[in-house]
């Protein structure tokens, strides 16, 4: 009788320790990138204007933990948070003896990892250095996995176990491999970047056996591509494709949102500057401690820019007062009007003030520059710093390197071929030619349809200090005609030539200086000249000296040459038409 007790204590014991009722856990993962410094909601103009903000986030965070509980939200940022606007310059280079305002308004908003940019990295080591110092200090892990010291070790955080809906959620983070490609030396010194594929599965492979995780989240600054392993600088959907044993991919980079779920494995990009957050639900099922089934549904949600948290706003309202006057403070005046978009028709005052600039400041012969801004305006009148930001919006440094004269006429070749097509006179009156190469196609940022280029428009280089045309009949390696030097000299093939250009563009961003000149990263390395500050730096120092910027002051043929699409017949209908289709509100 007694043996029959145990053995019936026994059994209670191990029924009671089975459970035979599944538990279901609701996790709910949000992530924002490519912020760009859209932190707060007010410009700086007093125009009235709202404008995405983290701050209109943070209301839209606030009411899904107040709907879900916190403890069952993860928040994450995918990256690129140091760039695109005065408010993070301002606290990146001038007021730099307090602590950065970025980690304090993660802090606030009560973000558990951030991965980092290539933006955030460009800002340079003394910037990133502190702002990771800073987030450690926060505790919210700054991650980048894939970026390595020359020891080996790793230079961010690569990951971090959390507790959320009853959970153990493991989120690993990576950075853009392709940043060495881009930036010079000084901005990434003693790190390397390795491939996302195959290294981010043998990191997940490695840390899974070590956490046991229930649920399994990659973060990456990388855009989603093509997913065939094309496209080294946007390997999102090469992840997604590929990697084993992952619940939810998280990307950036591409400014472009975007959701799917494929074999229970879980994909968002939320967009770029605060206009949007991605949603992941995921459901997970566990029996007796065992992931049995994990589900995702995953969204893109629309931010109400003029919904704010007031609470947030009124606590950083001294931070964006003082950036406010940095950013409004007059600094010369502008005669004329500049619009960004003439730059796609052909030389205009906006690319005629960068290249004056660049030219001034340096003994180059010529000079290369690109539309860095899509669609901006800088009215006449007084200037503000602020307006250098539309003129020139990224912390780009100049270099000056030799090239031949032949290397010159190829990267521009390689450059027009991206921006226009070949016409005939006949497609002047042809509805369905463009002498731009664009293309009509469903715009994932605001899901309408609409008209945009089929290249990066930041990659159409023009020359100052030649005189030139570009023949919209011709083939490639035939449209780009030089009559000679902005000073009146012969252009000679085979004459070596001063050429600024960006550190961007140095880097070999756009392959415009290794597949269109011709010039290895190696081969360009050996070939500068000398290396100058940041460009709008160098804007901001002429408007300075110069005060009334005149457009006589920026438009000296005998310093930055001609140059102009031909022929007049074919190109000016066209033209007309294709810019009225990239802009068709402007008038």
């Amino acid at each position: 009788m007694k043996l029959l007790r145990i053995l019936l204590i026994v059994m209670a014991m191990m029924f009671a320790s089975c459970n035979f009722e599944p538990e279901r856990h609701t996790l709910h993962v949000v992530s924002t990138g490519d912020v760009h410094g859209a932190w707060f909601d007010d410009d700086y103009l007093d125009s009235g204007e709202k404008s995405t903000s983290l701050i209109a986030v943070g209301k839209k965070i606030n009411d899904l933990r107040d709907s879900v509980g916190a403890e069952n939200v993860l928040l994450i940022d995918a990256g690129d948070c140091l760039q695109g606007d005065v408010a993070p310059y301002y606290y990146n280079y001038v007021k730099t003896d307090v602590p950065h305002l970025f980690p304090r308004m993660m802090k606030y908003m009560g973000y558990d990892c951030v991965v980092v940019g290539n933006h955030d990295i460009e800002t340079g080591h003394a910037v990133y250095d502190k702002v990771r110092k800073e987030m450690d200090e926060a505790e919210i892990p700054w991650l980048g996995g894939n970026a390595i010291r020359e020891n080996g070790d790793i230079y961010f955080q690569e990951y971090k176990v959390f507790e959320r809906a009853g959970l153990k959620v493991l989120v690993l983070g990576y950075t853009n491999p392709n940043i060495s490609e881009w930036l010079q030396e000084e901005k990434w010194k003693g790190l390397t970047f390795n491939s996302l594929v195959p290294y981010v599965q043998e990191r997940v492979d490695a840390v899974k056996a070590k956490e046991n995780p229930d649920v399994t989240v990659v973060a990456v600054h990388s855009g989603s591509g093509k997913g065939d392993g094309s496209v080294f600088e946007n390997q999102g959907l090469d992840l997604f494709k590929s990697l084993k044993g992952v619940d939810l991919i998280i990307t950036a980079h591409d400014h472009k949102p975007y959701v799917d779920n494929v074999n229970g494995v879980a994909y968002q990009n939320g967009g770029a500057k605060a206009a949007k957050i991605a949603h992941s639900v995921i459901e997970v099922t566990k029996n007796n401690g065992k992931v049995m089934n994990v589900n995702a549904i995953t969204t893109i949600d629309d931010i109400d820019k003029n919904d704010v948290d007031s609470a947030m706003k009124e606590y950083f309202a001294a931070d964006y007062e003082e950036v406010k006057r940095f950013s409004t403070n007059k600094i010369g005046t502008l005669e004329e009007t500049i619009r960004t978009r003439e730059a796609f028709r052909g030389q205009c005052a906006y690319t005629n003030l960068i290249n004056t600039v660049m030219l001034r400041a340096t003994d180059a012969d010529i000079a290369f520059t690109a539309p860095l801004t899509y669609n901006g305006i800088v009215n006449a009148g007084d200037i503000r710093y602020c307006d250098l930001r539309t003129i020139y919006p990224f912390e780009n440094e100049m270099v000056v390197l030799k090239m031949k004269g032949e290397e010159i006429k190829d990267f521009l070749e390689f450059s027009y071929d991206k921006w226009i097509n070949v016409c005939n006179s006949d497609d002047a009156g042809n509805s369905d030619a463009h002498v731009l190469k664009i293309i009509e196609k469903d715009d994932q940022r605001n899901g309408t349809k609409g008209w945009s280029f089929v290249e990066k428009s930041y990659n159409f280089e023009s020359a100052a200090g030649l005189n030139y045309f570009v023949d919209v009949t011709k083939s490639f390696g035939k449209r780009v005609i030089i009559s000679g030097l902005a000073d009146g000299e012969p252009f000679d093939y085979d004459e070596f030539y001063k050429v600024a250009m960006t550190s961007y563009r140095f880097s070999g961003a756009g392959d415009l200086l290794p597949d269109g000149a011709g010039i290895s990263a190696e081969e360009a390395q050996k070939r500068v000249v000398a290396k100058y500050r940041e460009i709008r730096d160098l804007i901001n120092e002429f408007v300075i000296d110069n005060q009334n910027i005149k457009i006589d002051l920026i438009s000296d043929k005998k310093v930055l040459g001609e140059w102009r699409f031909e022929p007049a017949n074919v190109v000016e209908p066209l033209m007309a038409k294709d810019m009225n289709l990239l802009f068709p509100d402007v008038k």
